[in-house]
C-alpha cells in the first residue's frame, strides 16, 4: 500500500482510506459482524485510514469502530466529523459550529469511538452566519489540548479554505469528487495543493455507478440515500449509465476492474488526492486497493476523459434538501 500526507505536517496514510457512513446503513440494513469484516479487510489491504461521523447512524457508526478498535487498538488514524443539528420538534436540519457543541460533540465521538484522540476532525458544514476564524480558534483549542491531531472542514468553498488557513493550518478538505462529479476542479483541488491541504474524496465511485455491479434503483429501499438523488432518477440514470457502459468497456480492455480504474484516476489527480470508498464488501476493497497500483498513463488519461468528459452526468449531485449546508462556488 503506498501512502500520502494528511496535510503539510500531518501523519502519513495509506493512500485510500475507508469511509464508513455504510456501517450505519444508508444504502440497505447492515450488521455490527459485516461492518467488523469490513474493517478488518481494510485493515488487511493495508489500509489505515478510516472516516466516520457523529450523525452517521447518530453514533452507530462511531460505536461500530470502537467495537472493533477494543480488540485492534491504533489499527487506524481515525477521522470523525460534528455540526450538523435537527431540530428536535421539527426535524429540521440545521449547522452548529459554536464551541459548547462542538466540545460536546467531539467528546461524544471520543466515547464512541474508544479513544481519547482523533487524528482528524472536522467541521461537517459550516454554519454560514459564524466566522470561520472564530470556528478555527475554537479547533485549535480542540488541538492544542490534544483531543485532535489536524483540523478539516467537509463541503467548503476554496475561499473560506483560504481564510481559515490564514488562522492555522488546515489539515483536510472533504467533499465529494469523482469521474461525475468535478466540481472540486474548479478551484478546491488547486486550493489545497497550494497550501498544502489533503483533499479526500469522498464517493469516488460515484456512490455505486463505478462498482463492479451497476446499481438498480428498482432495489434501493426506504432508506436508501440514492432513493431522492436526482442522477439516479429517470431519465437521468439510464443515460447515466449508458455513459459509463464505455467506461467499464475500457477498463475491462486495461485488465482492471471499472472500480480501480475509477480510484486511479482520482489518484491521479494529485499526490494530496485521497479517496476514501465505502463499501462493505471485502472483494470491492480489494479492487479500490488495486486502483493504487495501477498506473495512468497520459494516454490513459485523456481516453478517459474522452469517454466521460467533464460535465457528463445527467443530474444534479443533490437534492435540494441534499445541498443544504454545501457551499458552492463557481
Amino acid at each position: 500500500m503506498k501512502h500520502r500526507h494528511l496535510g503539510t505536517s500531518g501523519p502519513r496514510v495509506s493512500a485510500i482510506g475507508l469511509g464508513c457512513w455504510n456501517f450505519a446503513g444508508p444504502y440497505g440494513p447492515t450488521s455490527e459482524q459485516e461492518s467488523h469484516e469490513t474493517l478488518a479487510a481494510a485493515r488487511d489491504l493495508g489500509i489505515d485510514f478510516i472516516d466516520t461521523a457523529n450523525v452517521y447512524g447518530m453514533g452507530v457508526s462511531e460505536k461500530v469502530i470502537g467495537s472493533f478498535l477494543k480488540r485492534h487498538k491504533g489499527a487506524f488514524r481515525i477521522a470523525t466529523k460534528a455540526a450538523i443539528r435537527r431540530d428536535p420538534s421539527t426535524g429540521v436540519r440545521f449547522f452548529d459550529n459554536g464551541p459548547d457543541h462542538l466540545r460536546s460533540e467531539l467528546e461524544n465521538s471520543l466515547r464512541n469511538l474508544g479513544v481519547d484522540h482523533v487524528d482528524l476532525f472536522y467541521i461537517h458544514r459550516r454554519e454560514a452566519e459564524r466566522p470561520i476564524e472564530e470556528v478555527m480558534d475554537t479547533l485549535q483549542a480542540f488541538k492544542q489540548e490534544g483531543k485532535i491531531g489536524g483540523i478539516g472542514f467537509s463541503e467548503i468553498a476554496p475561499a473560506s479554505l483560504r481564510l481559515a488557513h490564514t488562522v492555522a493550518p488546515v489539515s483536510a478538505v472533504q467533499s465529494e469528487y469523482s469521474l461525475w462529479t468535478r466540481q472540486p476542479d474548479l478551484g478546491m483541488v488547486q486550493a489545497c495543493r497550494d497550501l498544502g491541504v489533503a483533499f479526500v474524496a469522498f464517493s469516488p465511485l460515484g456512490r455505486g455507478v463505478f462498482g463492479a455491479k451497476a446499481p438498480d434503483p428498482a432495489e434501493f429501499g426506504e432508506g436508501d440515500f440514492r432513493k431522492t438523488n436526482p442522477r439516479f432518477l429517470e431519465p437521468n440514470f439510464s443515460r447515466n449509465m449508458a455513459a459509463i457502459a464505455a467506461f467499464r468497456d475500457y477498463a475491462r480492455d486495461l485488465g482492471a476492474t471499472p472500480i480501480a480504474l475509477a480510484i486511479a484516476w482520482l489518484l491521479s489527480r494529485g499526490p494530496h488526492v485521497i479517496p476514501i470508498p465505502g463499501t462493505r464488501s471485502a472483494a470491492h476493497l480489494a479492487d479500490c486497493a488495486d486502483g493504487v497500483s495501477l498506473d495512468l498513463t497520459a494516454d490513459h488519461l485523456a481516453e478517459i476523459e474522452r469517454i466521460l468528459p467533464t460535465g457528463f452526468a445527467h443530474g444534479a449531485r443533490y437534492s435540494a434538501d441534499q445541498a443544504i449546508g454545501v457551499e458552492s462556488y463557481c
